[in-house]
């Protein structure tokens, strides 16, 4: 807004336009790009599903298992990476990042 009045010839700050748009109760509405977080054109191997959905262990520290979630948080999405030993069911490992990149889930 501030920057399209200053195009009109209006040189106000932007605490100026905010505290009009407040008193006239104008609301901003800011529009988000969409970001891609998903690469599937790359040369890095698959890995196999080894688990192919078994989930059951009988002995300790033979299946483990990792999954990246996101969160919501008022600075934004937080990237969460978990690795889990399937036969006790705990967290070995965790780390969390603002971009959800390969360094992440290593």
């Amino acid at each position: 807004m501030t920057m399209e009045l200053k195009e009109v010839g209006f040189d106000f700050g932007e605490r100026r336009v905010g505290r009009s748009m407040r008193i006239n109760g104008i609301k901003p509405v800011r529009a988000r790009k969409h970001k891609i977080t998903t690469n599937s054109n790359h040369s890095l191997g698959i890995v196999a599903n080894v688990l192919d959905g078994n989930f059951t262990v009988d002995t300790p520290n033979s299946k483990w298992a990792g999954d990246i979630s996101y969160i919501w948080t008022s600075q934004g999405w937080l990237y969460l990476s978990v690795i889990l030993v399937l036969h006790s069911r705990r967290v070995v490992g965790w780390a969390v990042s603002y971009r959800m990149k390969k360094d992440l889930a290593i």
